[in-house]
């Protein structure tokens, strides 16, 4: 194993104010269980997990409540035990709606676990199986189901396994915690994955600005054989874009629309592969997840370890509570997290951070119209125009975002922080994709109920 130095800047990025100070050195503290969890059927990318109890159903944690609802999905399972008490239709932090076991918990030592496997004499069968039955799913971003990223079509072979430790959104740390914490998970579930996927070389990417994770990585890999390297990226938003850290890394480039194994390439977050050590070693489902609470609105910033379904109230009741003066919470962070109103909203598996912030952390602005002063081309890393998509979308021209290249928008955030006129380029960006895969459901519903008839 070794530590190198990436000196590949990509095009556009932007520096923001990263304030992790705020709670990068705060341990992982576990939050006391809950009296209620709201555990959504809709915690990852692909169809809402299919809910198996009813209200009245006793459970008991680690008990499987919702099954993959297709190829692209994963199970849910119950984050603790106790009583279902419903069955209800809730809203998630991006806004969207899905069915959710509403859970009066009790305290109990009680798991239903599944029996642990030796990961170095369990087939890759075995181990893939594990995790598909685990619900482990991408923690990092869209929550994408690792079961299937981890069984490549036959054509296809994973050459190099990447590690996402960059965690490049800003106020967040508990990518950051895990690696210093738990490197040992880490490793284990890279031993994991290297044997499911047969043995491709890793590589495990982190910024430049987490030198005590960098050093806790290095003590864990220390004598672990094969090409295994911590690539050490400069400090540069969005660093963790997938597409970005696989180039910084083995310099490969994924084709528009395409997927990194298209390149030879499995990216898995640094949450995620602890949690696959914790499904194969210890039997445990993905029930549980480190989420930062954090910003200068809540009065101590923590790194908590909290069951998926914990509403947000009770975890910044576990930071201390919000200050008077807060104005803005977002799930998330700054740059790519999304504006909550509702504190009742739980979180899901891809929950890493809470971000509250007070009204001298945010202002009022207006949005005023483009002033063709190329900020945004110049901050976009995937060399769009986002000015142009922008000003298209607000006059309802979405064929002419989809033209210019829309559906490559990764949603970082840096055009619109970027911009000097205050406009929301990135949030037309993200009305255009959403009317776009609008559009091409209803055509493929179409085409299939045509076909249908013809038959």
């Amino acid at each position: 194993m070794k530590t190198v130095k990436s000196s590949f800047k990509f095009h556009g990025g932007v520096h923001p104010e990263y304030h992790k100070d705020l709670a990068r050195d705060k341990a992982i503290e576990a939050i006391p269980l809950p009296g209620t969890l709201v555990i959504s059927m809709s915690q990852h990318l692909g169809a809402p997990a299919k809910c198996i109890v009813k209200p009245g159903d006793k459970v008991v944690k680690g008990q499987l409540i919702g099954e993959k609802g297709g190829f692209i999905s994963a199970n849910v399972h119950a984050s603790a035990c106790g009583t279902v008490k419903s069955i209800e239709l809730k809203q998630g932090a991006a806004g969207g709606y899905a069915n959710a076991v509403v859970l009066e918990t009790e305290a109990s030592d009680e798991t239903a676990y599944m029996p642990p496997l030796d990961w170095k004499t369990a087939t890759k069968e075995e181990l893939l199986k594990r995790v598909e039955d685990a619900g482990i799913c991408g923690m990092g971003g869209a929550g994408f189901p690792s079961s299937v990223k981890l069984n490549p079509p036959p054509d296809k072979h994973c050459e190099y396994l990447i590690l996402n430790g960059a965690e490049c959104e800003p106020y967040l740390t508990a990518d950051f915690r895990m690696m210093l914490e738990r490197a040992d998970r880490v490793r284990t579930g890279v031993e994991i994955m290297r044997k499911v996927l047969n043995g491709p070389a890793v590589r495990i990417a982190v910024e430049a600005n987490k030198p005590e994770a960098i050093a806790a990585l290095e003590k864990a890999f220390a004598d672990i054989e094969g090409n295994v390297e911590i690539v050490v990226l400069p400090v540069l938003y969005p660093q963790g874009s997938e597409k970005h850290q696989i180039y910084a890394t083995v310099k490969r480039i994924v084709p528009e629309g395409g997927l990194p194994i298209e390149v030879g390439c499995v990216v898995e977050n640094i949450g995620t592969v602890a949690a696959i050590a914790d499904a194969v070693t210890l039997g445990k489902p993905l029930i549980e997840r480190v989420t930062t609470v954090t910003g200068d609105g809540v009065n101590d910033p923590k790194n908590v370890l909290a069951p998926c379904g914990t509403r947000y109230e009770d975890m910044v009741a576990f930071a201390g509570g919000a200050k008077e003066d807060v104005r803005k919470v977002l799930s998330g962070g700054p740059m790519m997290g999304f504006n909550v109103a509702d504190m009742s909203i739980s979180t899901t598996k891809t929950t890493s951070g809470l971000t509250l912030l007070t009204e001298k952390s945010v202002f009022q602005y207006s949005s005023h119209p483009c002033i063709n002063c190329g900020t945004c081309l110049r901050a976009c890393p995937m060399s769009l125009n986002p000015a142009a998509i922008s000003c298209a979308v607000e006059s309802d021209d979405i064929a002419f975002a989809e033209k210019y290249g829309v559906m490559n928008c990764i949603e970082c955030g840096a055009c619109s922080f970027s911009c000097p006129a205050y406009r929301d380029v990135t949030q037309n960006c993200r009305r255009a994709k959403a009317a776009i895969r609008t559009r091409i459901a209803r055509e493929k519903a179409a085409t299939a109920a045509a076909a249908e008839k013809r038959s």
